[in-house]
């Protein structure tokens, strides 16, 4: 789970030169809104802007957004809303939702590999510049996004020595390509150094390779089974190489091309045949996904492993880590090479097939396994799938006659598609399977019935309700009947009417129950609890939930769990009993986090904002209640559209603003706004009520007026407020901000205001 906007990329190797574009790059985006590095592939831009994000000082951070892996222009706002750590789940553009998080923010949105979205991208940067007044953009891509405002940054090969220039050990500092490849040839040849002997030759292969990174990089992999002096030689024949790659382009492409090429005939005959496989993964893949999808036909499953390590040893290959497994990734422009060679065989119908296959097969085991113990091992590895997942329903939607297998893709990942709130997206993928499939297909009875769910989760209740018809017109099946009748029993529930609500979800649940059916028994026993409660029974309603508790328990089921902690929290908050419900929603809320479900967070921290209110702790429930509302705001959602306890969450806000008085309810609220979520559930999960005032006593690093500075933003304070608050210029307040910042090694207002919160008692008045 991360927290926020996405990382920057993290450099597994140390980064060489740019400093001259680094710093050209920083005072371009001091001077417009819209920086683009410009080259061809393989020149570093993807590193450059790294390294430009990570020495920027933006008040409200930095966020990554990798384009390379989305293939569609629909899937883009969408896919940076996600980049950015939100999860809106209504039915606006997500573009929209975008605009509304960073409207206000200073914050330096890094697009990486614009070009081919590259119409998508200048439409959608030019939105949210026209929107956001403070945001920057750093784009890269091969070519400019063509909009008003876009400053270009041409990123340029490496500089190299003149072909008459002799260069000595001495000399290689003032070249940046010599200094990568002794950096590169140091990490392959351990002791590797320049000296006046090998810099002549060194000098060679960077001029050869015409100070291209990516080029110089695989180069100095070949150190492995050369000489320098044998690549030298190689390379320094004049057609040797070219003759072999496409012979059209501009030279520097030509290059890469050529170098690209002498890699691949480095490689045995199974080891290119997995090179050009693997060109179908989108993102980051896995070796069991490399076995189904790269073995066979020439490759012998069983020595796919060895054949993934001989590319990491040639550099093709790069190896991460996620959530403790392995992981692969090829460069964008390996990539590509490996779908170019996959494309000429001829073997690229049957490869997309298997990958889809493989996805599908993924699909169909969550469906099946998606109750029980590994539940939070299959969030997280849909989590890392996403790119692939929608690769594969990409492939049955343009190949003809595999839609009906992508329908039952999309409807069986609907666990994963409702924990991350993607209701848009996975309403995208029903729609253009529906549209490809059948009309009597049975798969369309799931797909409607779960259309219709997120539909009626974003408010969407026409569509809900035509969509449920469809279903049930088509539903010969007595289980998906249930299903039907759960979200059914979900609407009514949505307009508080109980008796009803009470009814379709019982005699689910019985259905369920006799078929064996856990997920639906367990989906409905949740609701139908809930029901039962609003209906007046609560006692009853307790008891049911109780047993849901306990099965769940048992199995190590995470999400309905926290569901029914939820849901037995709320009937105590309605029939007034603070303590228990708090003893409810506190472990739901640790739940939660295991699975990052954010809607039900958001929900469990409204629970605790009535609480704190009915036990009488005001300052407590005025800062639960700033946090919950960035969490409401992050998901598109007012909590007065979507709960049934918004009368009780008017009258907690009244009371508690009449105890506090308006600045201290103001204050205090402003600062749970501030928080990070992390640091909002800490302090919910801790039952504390951390201090909140201007700083005083340890400052810290921070000088007296930065610590004051300090303390206004954990108020909620923006540059400008504290500028008047101050009586000083706005540009004085944000140079203060961004000192603030650098001290305390922070990319955003929101962790100055957690240390501001963290500070111990004696350090704040």
């Amino acid at each position: 789970m991360h927290e926020g906007p996405e990382p920057l990329p993290v450099d597994r190797t140390s980064y060489v030169g740019r400093d001259e574009e680094s710093a050209v790059a920083r005072k371009l985006l001091a001077a417009g809104p819209i920086v683009t590095l410009v080259g061809p592939g393989g020149v570093g831009k993807t590193r450059l802007a790294a390294r430009v994000a990570t020495e920027a000082r933006f008040n409200d951070g930095v966020a990554f957004g990798e384009l390379a892996d989305v293939a569609d222009p629909q899937l883009l706002a969408g896919t940076v809303a996600d980049r950015l750590g939100l999860r809106d789940q209504t039915a606006r553009p997500a573009v929209d939702a975008v605009v509304e998080h960073l409207r206000d923010r200073r914050t330096l949105l890094v697009l990486d590999n614009c070009e081919h979205l590259v119409t998508a991208c200048g439409e959608f940067v030019a939105a949210l510049v026209s929107a956001c007044p403070r945001l920057a953009v750093l784009a890269t891509s091969r070519q400019s996004l063509g909009i008003n405002g876009e400053r270009l940054l041409s990123v340029l090969p490496l500089a190299a020595p003149n072909a008459d220039e002799v260069v000595s050990a001495a000399d290689a500092e003032r070249f940046d390509s010599l200094r990568l490849f002794a950096d590169r040839a140091a990490a392959v040849v351990p002791g590797f150094t320049v000296t006046d002997d090998n810099c002549q030759d060194i000098a060679r292969v960077c001029r050869a390779l015409e100070g291209l990174p990516l080029a110089i990089e695989l180069a100095a992999v070949r150190l492995r089974s050369l000489s320098l002096t044998q690549i030298a030689e190689r390379l320094s024949r004049p057609m040797s190489l070219l003759t072999v790659g496409r012979r059209t382009g501009p030279p520097r492409q030509q290059t890469l091309r050529a170098m690209i090429d002498w890699s691949h005939q480095l490689c045995s005959e199974p080891e290119r045949l997995v090179w050009a496989r693997a060109s179908v993964f989108s993102g980051t893949f896995g070796l069991e996904a490399a076995e189904q999808v790269c073995g066979g036909a020439g490759v012998e499953p069983g020595l796919v492993l060895d054949l993934v390590d001989a590319l990491l040893d040639k550099s093709i290959l790069v190896r991460e880590e996620q959530d403790g497994l392995a992981r692969y990734r090829m460069l964008e422009t390996l990539r590509e090479y490996g779908h170019d060679r996959l494309a000429a065989s001829g073997d690229a119908p049957r490869v997309r097939r298997l990958h889809r296959d493989w996805y599908a097969e993924l699909a169909a085991r969550l469906e099946s396994g998606w109750v029980g113990k590994d539940q939070i091992a299959w969030v997280a590895q849909l989590r890392n799938e996403h790119a692939n997942l929608r690769a594969a329903l990409d492939f049955c939607v343009t190949e003809p006659g595999e839609a009906t297998v992508g329908l039952a893709m999309a409807t069986r990942i609907g666990p994963y598609w409702g924990i991350r709130s993607l209701y848009s997206e996975a309403r995208m993928w029903i729609d253009r399977t529906l549209a490809l499939t059948p009309a009597d297909a049975p798969e369309r009875v799931g797909a409607l019935r779960l259309h219709g769910m997120f539909a009626l989760l974003q408010g969407d209740r026409d569509a809900a309700e035509r969509l449920l018809a469809d279903a049930e017109r088509l539903c010969a099946d007595r289980t998906e009947g249930a299903y039907i009748a759960v979200v059914r029993g979900m609407a009514a529930l949505f307009t508080f009417d109980g008796v009803p609500a009470r009814d379709l979800l019982d005699d689910a649940r019985a259905v369920f129950r006799e078929s064996g059916v856990l997920n639906g028994e367990l989906f409905a026993a949740y609701l139908g609890a809930l029901a039962t409660a609003l209906c007046g029974d609560p006692d009853k309603g307790r008891i049911r939930l109780r047993e849901t508790i306990a099965t769940c328990e048992r199995m190590g089921e995470v999400s309905y769990h926290s569901l029914a902690l939820w849901a037995l929290s709320s009937i105590e908050i309605l029939y007034g009993d603070p303590a228990a419900a708090n003893r409810a929603a506190l472990p739901a809320l640790r739940l939660t986090r295991l699975i990052d479900n954010r809607i039900v967070e958001a929900f469990l921290m409204a629970n605790l904002v009535l609480i704190a209110a009915d036990k009488g702790e005001h300052r407590r429930c005025a800062l639960l209640l700033g946090a919950a509302d960035s969490m409401w705001t992050a998901l598109g959602t007012d909590p007065e559209e979507v709960s049934w306890l918004s009368r009780r969450r008017r009258d907690a806000i009244a009371a508690t603003r009449e105890a506090l008085g308006e600045p201290g309810f103001d204050t205090a609220r402003a600062a749970g706004r501030a928080m990070s979520r992390c640091e909002a559930v800490r302090v919910a999960l801790n039952d504390t009520v951390p201090a909140i005032a201007t700083v005083t006593g340890d400052f810290g690093p921070l000088t007296r007026r930065e610590a004051e500075i300090a303390g206004l933003i954990a108020q909620g304070l923006t540059n400008k407020d504290i500028a008047a608050r101050l009586f000083i210029a706005p540009r004085t307040a944000e140079t203060h901000v961004a000192h603030i910042l650098a001290k305390l090694g922070f990319n955003t207002r929101a962790q100055i205001a957690g240390w501001v919160v963290r500070l111990p008692e004696q350090a704040q008045r």
